[in-house]
């Protein structure tokens, strides 16, 4: 997940949980202050699936309902435990295709139970009052849904087990164990269960063999499994059971069963009815840029604990399956592997929507967004934003207000597609049962089908006629793109297409893996969408729908297999605090990546759109396929997305060589003089990448942890994880050569996908890979000392080579001598010279009596303006703000020779620097309008415009934060309140 680099740390007073809220009793690892408590006992029990029934409410804000877990002990070698970060020895993967032909009686189509049938006959949007916590028994207290005091829930325990998930601000009403024994009852569900050949287990319950045996089904048969999964989850509660007793606290839920002492013990099935609260961390209820509501999961520093109960470390891989229910006008995007056809509620207005998942995963990447979003294609913007425009104007509203639910006109939903709108009783068509194809291709006017056919030939989509390549799969007809030797030029990459291997067997656990499908590693395209709001369409269609296709296949140049079998694309709301976030199947992109200004805009404009889609595509790979065993290792995540979506960009843009070559430099240098700068105003603590040394993915016996400064206000902001982590992944790039280094991050993918990692995992096996690193002095050791264990980065001091250091200080000097020649190269590379002498010429200016406003007494030379690229003009207005002074006149012919506020977002926001820097109160204007619209990059503004003592600015700062209070992201609100009121 991006947050936006703040140049300066903020300080602020940090919000500290009391101690009654940290009780070490919950977990035998107490966090500091500013440490996010995971309190899950994964060492003794583990969720193997989740199954959600939720329904959205917006008008009170809150998305009750029931979450179903079925639960696995670990086994005292804790084989569990290693299934669930990935198997040590080889499993292999099974294709989804011997599924295809299951006899599949039980369709995830069907309206699930209501909620009054699961929990004790109240409805889901009326739940009982919680009781204040500690008013009587445990027991008493769980069954009027309130929650016990910690003496009388520990007097209570009576030595039974006790199943801790993470929770945060969610009302939970009831938890009850699932009779199992009605589902495995039903004729031809499963075979008997059987212990495994060979197996020491002792003998369990029926219930509990059933629950183990449907968790075991093999992945060939991975919708037989989803479909038994929901069969279970409807079943009643267990008979006489009543509620468990059950208690929550500040970060947790805990649950028991009388007489229940070991984790072998507990019931293997509970549901668990709850609410989320308005005010929970984990999702946001806002209005998108339409003013229509909706409500996202905003990637909180919490995860998805105020979402639903669950067990949030990493370890604890799931798959998972969701019903979500939503008002007939809206749209629900998810996490999921196919895109969802919504059914009609027999009971109410509302529209149920089916997603799931297979490849089991951490529980933070669940993702869902609610609301009235219309899908992206190539003829729907321009009518439906002049339709609501004729709409507002009749209408005089200052705001739109007009939604997809209340165009009636036919003309406004013609060139939607059978896959774009949402209307009231009518479901979302997605095309699920047309032939597969391997790329989205968009309804395509005269104007731009010219352009698409070029596009698809360069990527080899088409032949040399423009028609679409076709191979056959089965009784499915696939598209297969074929690299052609327009793709050859640039960077050289190895192109492993068509090389799959059916029978290749995978390191992780059973789960229908994309890897071994040979049409997977032959598709350089996945279906895609993209959905926003009605004003944002065509500008969405212009970068986000012509750059996805593009940006998609450059990426399976360079990585390979996508690892998930389709993508959507969302525009969400202003207020979102990022520029983008990766989750499965899902990309959330701010409007600030955008193209601004008129439409029509040239390649350079959506540098910033299509590198920000580059980055989050690669977050597939890293991040989401690969994980990090200990979150506190974020680099793995950021600081690999930031080095990749450089290589995807320019495959993507088909550049050459020379001009990768140049574009990287520039690049690397603004990611240079960024870290620099934020390095010298943050603490030093939050500098590490790897903050927990030896001790890193170490757990307290019952599994528990803490996510070290995960709460800590200054992290939101920081960047050091995406930057330290990319210069990192530079060096080691430049020590066997960038060809060869991308090829072993290939390698590497194909051996660890589907699994967690640590840092050593990812440098042991290049070190093994290439033995001359170590000669060199380069050890593991070595790595860990000079770029993850310690703050900042090694100082880029000159080494006079007649002095070289003793032997044990090689590696250091080695990444020191590095650093010194590298900047010195980007800062002579050759886009950098132009921006500077361009630099050099407004300077100049400043100091005329033209750049001053004066009257000239005789005409001087026209000075002329070299044309520079984006990441040009953020360098020269970098450079700028390095100036003591510039004339009001000099910045007012500098924005119109770059014509800056039609500018991407990135330069707009030096744009502002200098603005507030040199008190330009002529574009005050401008100011305002950025920080009303990019929100994800406007906190740092807020604190320039009030420490320059400016009473006209510090009003300007106080007005922006009136108008966009109610939207912003809460962390980045209580930021901006603290330095304004």
């Amino acid at each position: 997940m991006q947050r936006h680099h703040c140049a300066t740390s903020i300080k602020r007073t940090q919000v500290q949980p009391s101690s009654a809220q940290l009780r070490p009793y919950l977990c035998d690892m107490e966090p500091d202050a500013d440490d996010l408590p995971l309190r899950a006992n994964t060492n003794h029990i583990l969720v193997r699936h989740y199954v959600l029934d939720l329904a959205v409410h917006f008008d009170r804000k809150v998305i009750g309902g029931t979450v179903v877990l079925f639960l696995e002990p670990c086994s005292s070698s804790g084989s569990a435990k290693e299934e669930a970060g990935g198997s040590p020895g080889a499993l292999e993967c099974r294709s989804r295709d011997a599924d295809e032909q299951e006899d599949a009686t039980i369709g995830l189509a069907e309206t699930p139970t209501r909620a009054k049938n699961r929990c004790a006959g109240r409805e889901r949007d009326a739940p009982e009052p919680r009781a204040p916590p500690g008013s009587g028994s445990a027991h008493a207290a769980a069954e009027s849904g309130g929650s016990p005091s910690p003496r009388s829930w520990e007097a209570n325990s009576g030595g039974d087990f006790t199943l801790l998930l993470d929770c945060c601000d969610l009302d939970v009403s009831k938890v009850e164990e699932v009779d199992v024994a009605s589902a495995s009852a039903a004729p031809g569900l499963l075979p008997h269960p059987v212990a495994p050949e060979g197996s020491a287990v002792p003998s369990v319950k029926p219930e509990a063999a059933f629950v183990q045996n449907l968790l075991s089904v093999p992945a060939g048969q991975w919708r037989r499994r989803q479909q038994l999964l929901s069969l279970c989850s409807r079943a009643p509660g267990a008979p006489g059971g009543g509620s468990l007793p059950f208690r929550t606290d500040r970060w947790s839920l805990q649950v028991r069963k009388k007489g229940a002492v070991s984790p072998r013990d507990f019931p293997r099935v509970l549901r668990i009815c709850y609410e989320t609260r308005p005010e929970g961390g984990s999702v946001r209820w806002t209005q998108d840029q339409d003013n229509r509501v909706c409500v996202y999961t905003a990637g909180s520093p919490i995860n998805n604990r105020a979402l639903f109960p669950c067990q949030e470390p990493p370890v604890a891989m799931s798959t998972w399956q969701a019903a979500v229910r939503a008002p007939s006008g809206c749209v629900v995007l998810m996490s999921g592997e196919e895109a969802a056809v919504p059914v009609e509620d027999g009971d109410t207005r509302s529209l149920i929507w089916h997603y799931y998942v297979t490849m089991p995963m951490p529980a933070s990447t669940f993702t869902l967004a609610v609301g009235h979003w219309h899908q992206v294609t190539a003829e729907n913007a321009p009518t439906l934003e002049r339709g609501l425009r004729d709409k507002a104007a009749r209408s005089n509203a200052a705001k739109l207000e007009a939604g997809p639910a209340e165009l009636g006109e036919a003309d406004l939903m013609s060139g939607l597609g059978s896959s774009s709108s949402v209307a009231k009783g009518s479901p979302l068509k997605t095309g699920s049962s047309s032939p597969a194809v391997a790329f989205c291709r968009p309804q395509e006017s005269p104007a731009t089908r010219k352009a698409f056919i070029f596009s698809e030939w360069l990527e080899g989509n088409l032949d040399a006629a423009g028609n679409p390549l076709e191979r056959s799969c089965g009784d499915q007809t696939t598209r297969s793109f074929c690299q052609s030797s327009a793709g050859d030029e640039g960077l050289s990459l190895t192109d492993y297409s068509g090389t799959g291997d059916d029978a290749m067997s995978c390191s992780h656990g059973d789960y229908p893996c994309r890897f071994t499908e040979r049409s997977a590693r032959t598709q350089r395209v996945i279906p895609h969408r993209v959905f926003g709001p009605v004003c944002l369409l065509q500008k969405a269609q212009m970068a986000v729908l012509d750059l996805l296709p593009r940006c998609l296949a450059a990426a399976h140049t360079v990585l390979g297999v996508h690892p998930f079998p389709r993508l959507d694309v969302l525009i969400v709301p202003a207020g979102f605090s990022s520029l983008g976030m990766a989750s499965p199947h899902i990309i959330f992109l701010s409007q600030s990546v955008l193209c601004a200004g008129t439409f029509g805009p040239r390649e350079d404009a959506l540098s910033l759109c299509g590198s920000r889609i580059c980055h989050e595509i690669a977050h597939s790979w890293f991040g989401l396929l690969i994980g990090a065993r200990d979150w506190t290792e974020e680099w793995i995540s950021e600081g690999f997305a930031t080095y990749l979506e450089d290589i995807i960009w320019a495959q993507a843009k088909q550049l050459s060589l020379q001009q990768t070559a140049d574009q990287s430099d520039l690049k690397a240098l603004l990611r240079c003089r960024r870290l620099t700068d934020e390095l010298q105003n943050s603490e030093e603590q939050l500098q590490v990448l790897r903050p927990n040394l030896e001790c890193t993915c170490q757990v307290g016996e019952s599994g528990s942890s803490t996510v070290k400064h995960a709460l800590n206000p200054d992290k939101t902001f920081m960047q050091v994880h995406y930057l330290k982590g990319y210069f990192l992944l530079r060096f080691l790039a430049s020590q066997v050569g960038e060809k060869y280094f991308i090829d072993f991050i290939r390698v590497f993918v194909e051996k660890y996908h589907g699994q967690l990692i640590l840092s050593q995992d990812f440098l042991q096996m290049l070190l093994v890979t290439f033995p001359n690193m170590e000669r060199k002095g380069l050890t593991l050791g070595a790595i860990y000392a000079d770029w993850l264990d310690r703050p900042g980065i090694p100082k880029s001091i000159p080494l006079c080579p007649d002095h070289l250091p003793p032997a044990h200080c090689l590696p250091f000097f080695c990444v020191v001598q590095w650093l010194y020649e590298r900047n010195a190269v980007w800062s002579e590379a050759r886009l950098v010279e132009e921006v500077k002498a361009e630099v050099g010429k407004w300077i100049l200016l400043s100091g005329s009596p033209q750049g001053k406003g004066r009257k000239r007494k005789r005409a001087e030379p026209k000075v002329n303006y070299k044309e520079v690229t984006s990441e040009q003009l953020v360098m020269l207005l970098e450079l700028l703000l390095e100036e003591e002074e510039l004339s009001g006149a000099t910045l007012e012919a500098l924005q119109r020779t770059y014509d800056l506020q039609n500018q991407d977002a990135e330069v707009k926001h030096r744009w502002c620097e200098l603005v507030v820097k040199h008190s330009h109160a002529r574009a005050y204007g401008d100011v305002e309008h950025f920080l009303v619209h990019n929100q994800a990059m406007g906190v740092y503004l807020y604190g320039e415009l009030m420490v320059q003592e400016d009473r006209e600015q510090q009003t300007l700062a106080r007005r922006c934060l009136s108008l966009v209070q109610e939207e912003m992201d809460q962390s980045a609100r209580r930021v901006v309140e603290e330095m304004v009121l």
